[in-house]
């Protein structure tokens, strides 16, 4: 979702819940009735988007063999928002209310950073280049916070010729950094106040998302979990610097390349002045990373097609696990529910986000 300021962002916030709210008033044969138009389309894809499609699967579920589900697993249509965060019981929700109410699914919400001993849905893992976090399976998660965009119209060269930074204080390491740069003079780099009793030293004022764009460099820091901030530096004409990441989401973060999608800056950033010295004295290599950046974005904008990948990670899981995905073979030849007014409002929205 692109949205601009503090108002449009609210407005998007307030469609995204109102509209969620609605939902619940579809009966859920219709979205699985959904979902299998979904998949209908999907075996018609030519041979490359399906290739497309198959690979991020595989990426988001490294599940390989069959599992024995945890006792934890809970029937689909049991699942209730109690003591949840909405935001996740919502895209959770959008998700598994397209297969039948009796298939079990195990599920961790939350900014999670260790692997489970049993295949779980999650919105983030380790990143690992073996299969090691496969007991991780990512989905998107918490949307309307990590995947909000800005639309930037001003060209690298004519930005400001620093790098900016503005988050919270949540981990040691975002204060290290934030101490280390508060004053250098390439850098307008500074933490928000978050939970400590008054003002510190590495804390500066807040900055939104358009005010940071001004600038021609944006360090993504990671906090608990991701960087909430690298998914609209990537879609900006602002070069995004930042050491190699730790853990992976939705967003696939394991698969940014350096010096490609991003600049990679040192474990303790120390060497962030000369990287933007560097590009700023070759805006024409900054400018191809950023369109390398803006590319990898676009993919995931294609609401079809996230939503089809959702699916199809939850099918596997769904298989793995020695459940069918539907009830019977002939399930493609029920038609759709009829619904009545208010719930074809509600299902004029796009399945999960």
């Amino acid at each position: 979702m692109r949205v601009g300021d503090n108002f449009s962002k609210n407005l998007n916030k307030l469609g995204y819940y109102s509209g969620n709210a609605m939902r619940s008033l579809v009966p859920r044969a219709y979205w699985q009735r959904r979902c299998d138009d979904l998949m209908a389309k999907f075996e018609a894809e030519s041979p490359e988007r399906k290739a497309e499609i198959e690979a991020r699967v595989t990426y988001y579920n490294r599940l390989s063999v069959p599992f024995t589900l945890s006792s934890n697993a809970e029937p689909a249509g049991d699942f209730n928002f109690s003591g949840k965060s909405t935001a996740y019981c919502f895209d959770f929700r959008n998700l598994i209310q397209c297969f039948p109410r009796d298939r079990l699914v195990d599920y961790q919400f939350g900014d999670i950073t260790d692997i489970p001993g049993n295949p779980c849905f999650m919105k983030s893992r380790p990143v690992r280049r073996d299969a090691s976090n496969a007991n991780s399976v990512l989905l998107k998660l918490n949307s309307i916070r990590h995947y909000q965009f800005v639309e930037d119209l001003v060209p690298f060269r004519q930005k400001k010729p620093r790098a900016v930074w503005r988050g919270k204080s949540n981990r040691q390491h975002r204060v290290d950094f934030a101490t280390r740069f508060i004053n250098h003079p390439l850098c307008d780099i500074g933490c928000v106040l978050h939970k400590e009793a008054g003002a510190q030293p590495y804390h500066k004022a807040f900055m939104s998302i358009e005010e940071q764009l001004q600038y021609q460099f944006v360090v993504s820091v990671e906090g608990i979990d991701v960087a909430t901030n690298l998914k609209w530096i990537m879609a900006s004409n602002s070069l995004c610097l930042m050491r190699r990441p730790r853990f992976e989401t939705w967003f696939m973060e394991g698969a940014l390349v350096p010096g490609y999608h991003y600049v990679e800056v040192a474990d303790d950033h120390s060497d962030l002045p000369e990287k933007v010295r560097y590009y700023q004295g070759h805006p024409e290599e900054a400018e191809a990373i950023i369109a390398n950046a803006n590319h990898y974005v676009e993919k995931f904008f294609d609401q079809q097609m996230e939503q089809t990948i959702a699916l199809l990670v939850i099918q596997k899981y769904l298989h793995l696990s020695g459940q069918k995905v539907h009830n019977s073979p002939d399930l493609r030849a029920k038609p759709s529910p009829a619904l009545s007014g208010y719930q074809k409002a509600a299902a004029q929205s796009p399945l999960p986000r």
